[in-house]
């Protein structure tokens, strides 16, 4: 846990990516588990209550404890993810008249965010429980 001003900054990221989260859950185009995600963790780093109010909400806790405790983003998570990018950026890509360069870094983050959830597992190893 922080202290002083981080813990002030990370408070409102916090609540901001909490804010936002709840509002994908209304708007498709905005994704909700990444904030809530988020959220999670900046109020890991700014207050123990509101972390653990986070991971007692019924829909979120179990997302954020099995991506907190095992790396695990969900099935469905990730085909939502990857359908929402694909389509996002590929609007960028071919309609959206901007330099080559900015089109091959908006490839390259996209890729690179897609390659990262597809290598997290899926579900909880027998393992690792």
């Amino acid at each position: 846990m922080v202290s002083g001003i981080k813990r002030i900054i990370f408070l409102i990221l916090g609540w901001l990516s909490l804010v936002l989260g709840i509002i994908g859950i209304f708007l498709p185009i905005l994704p909700t588990t990444p904030f809530a995600l988020l959220a999670a963790y900046f109020f890991s780093k700014s207050s123990k209550k509101l972390h653990l109010w986070l991971l007692k909400q019924k829909h979120l806790g179990p997302i954020i404890s099995n991506w907190e405790n095992h790396g695990v983003i969900r099935l469905r998570a990730k085909i939502l993810a990857t359908v929402t990018m694909v389509l996002l950026f590929s609007y960028t890509l071919i309609f959206v008249l901007v330099s080559v360069w900015i089109k091959v870094t908006v490839a390259t983050i996209g890729i690179s965010v897609l390659i990262f959830i597809w290598t997290r597992p899926s579900e909880i190893s027998i393992n690792a429980q």
